[in-house]
């Protein structure tokens, strides 16, 4: 069975993952996937760290958190609409728009 180290290191991998791919992509897609990439590896934390507890708080956080990423895509998507209806390019060096 898995213990707490491993899943320690797993988030860990998954969080380096989600940071380097925002960082070095450009494409607005894969910064909000890189974000949930992040968002879930701390999740993955919260959940390994209160089952070894034997506690339900880091549970609940993990329902909010998903609840705030939901947030997030959902109004994150909506402005890329609208600027891809614009400029026609996820490309976030392209998006001249909000400077103004």
């Amino acid at each position: 069975m898995a213990g707490i180290n491993h899943y320690t290191i797993l988030a860990c991998i998954l969080f380096g993952l989600g940071v380097i791919g925002f960082l070095t992509r450009r494409n607005t897609l894969i910064l909000f996937m890189s974000v949930e990439l992040m968002l879930n590896s701390i999740n993955l934390l919260l959940v390994a760290f209160s089952a070894t507890r034997a506690d339900m708080g880091g549970q609940v956080m993990v329902l909010f958190i998903f609840a705030v990423a939901a947030a997030e895509v959902a109004v994150g998507l909506a402005i890329l609409i609208c600027l891809f209806k614009h400029v026609r390019s996820v490309d976030v060096n392209r998006f001249n728009l909000l400077k103004w």
